[in-house]
């Protein structure tokens, strides 16, 4: 069964899954908020930097290695000495793990790894995290360009590409040495997030889960059944059974797919924010859906990235919005940066002026 039939025989099914609305308080401010990405030892500059254009939340990668409450406690205190806030620490260890995402051996290392780091973030005061379930990595074909000359990440569907992971590459036809069943990746999936969730509750982190890049319906082997379309989400979620878990709305991710989403961009944004399910948003554009896209500016791409921001001040969305994966532009990384805050500091503006004048 190909990922379009999937979805609509699920849409289909007597008793379809139906999402339950959040029923844990979340442990942060009302309104949308801003967000810039560091590592985990940002300097002096990023700080100063993140403060000049008005930012007041980090994102923080760090090495796999330094995933403790001690480090985290450190982190914490470096970016709040700033005036600035840390939303979530996250790692290439605690999200797509191809042993937990196709049983391989050390499936049950890598999970206890991962609730230790739950309990890690929630012991230091981390109330969000980020978990991604792909087995064979972010797949991708050559670097394009886009407006301007500046080289992005592009993928072609029919140049096959290959996929990256933490320093792994995966490679077609079999990325893994044979063809995986939906099936399995849904026992799969089940087996771990039904033991990561009671964690989650009991440390009152929240985990938001990002959907596969790209969404094709399978890659090398590799179904993208699960976290590829919306009924998949859908079914995911009631699976967890969990107010702690919901969604990081990658709206990139989401234009890759287009149409096979089987939901588009507003659609899915209201469903989930409505329930209370949405924590985190990446906001990227993209010049095209699949079979070929190449990421683009905020302003530059097929899609009204305003729409997406008016539907998630409409559902009262009050987690952060932040930029990545930035083509790269002449003055170096920090430009990207600067720019895409400008248009999201604009797009937030003008969704909560409208929000008031239709209150008024």
């Amino acid at each position: 069964m190909n990922r379009r039939d999937f979805a609509l025989s699920i849409a289909g099914a007597a008793g379809a899954p139906q999402i339950k609305a959040a029923t844990a308080k979340v442990p942060w401010s009302p309104g949308i908020k801003m967000a810039v990405q560091m590592g985990g030892n940002p300097t002096d500059e990023d700080l100063q930097f993140a403060n000049q254009i008005g930012v007041r939340y980090t994102a923080i990668t760090v090495d796999r290695k330094d995933d403790s409450y001690e480090n985290f406690q450190r982190i914490k205190a470096r970016v709040e000495s700033a005036g600035l806030r840390v939303w979530n620490i996250g790692h290439d260890g605690n999200r797509n793990q191809e042993e937990i995402v196709l049983n391989l051996p050390g499936r049950d290392e890598r999970i206890e790894a991962y609730k230790q780091y739950l309990k890690n973030c929630g012991k230091a005061g981390i109330r969000y995290v980020t978990y991604a379930h792909m087995g064979n990595g972010i797949w991708h074909t050559e670097r394009e360009t886009t407006r301007g000359s500046a080289p992005a990440r592009g993928y072609n569907m029919a140049k096959g590409g290959e996929g990256i992971w933490a320093g792994k590459i995966f490679k077609g036809p079999l990325s893994h040495g044979r063809v995986y069943t939906e099936t399995e990746l849904w026992d799969n999936y089940e087996y771990f997030i039904r033991k990561v969730a009671p964690v989650a509750e009991e440390n009152n982190v929240f985990i938001g889960i990002h959907p596969d890049d790209p969404p094709v319906p399978m890659l090398a082997g590799v179904p993208r059944c699960i976290f590829g379309t919306f009924e998949g989400y859908k079914r995911a979620l009631e699976m967890a059974n969990s107010s702690h878990v919901g969604v990081c709305f990658c709206v990139g991710t989401w234009l890759e797919g287009g149409d096979l989403m089987g939901a588009d961009v507003v659609t899915a944004i209201k469903y989930f924010g409505e329930r209370g399910k949405i924590w985190k948003v990446h906001f990227r554009n993209m010049s095209a859906p699949l079979p070929h896209f190449v990421e683009t500016f905020v302003d530059n791409g097929y899609y009204d990235m305003y729409a997406a921001m008016r539907a998630l001040r409409e559902v009262n969305f009050d987690g952060i919005v932040i930029g990545d994966h930035f083509p790269a532009m002449i003055g170096g990384p920090k430009v990207a940066v600067a720019y895409t805050v400008a248009w999201i500091r604009a797009m937030i503006d003008r969704a909560n002026a409208e929000a008031g004048a239709r209150k008024a």
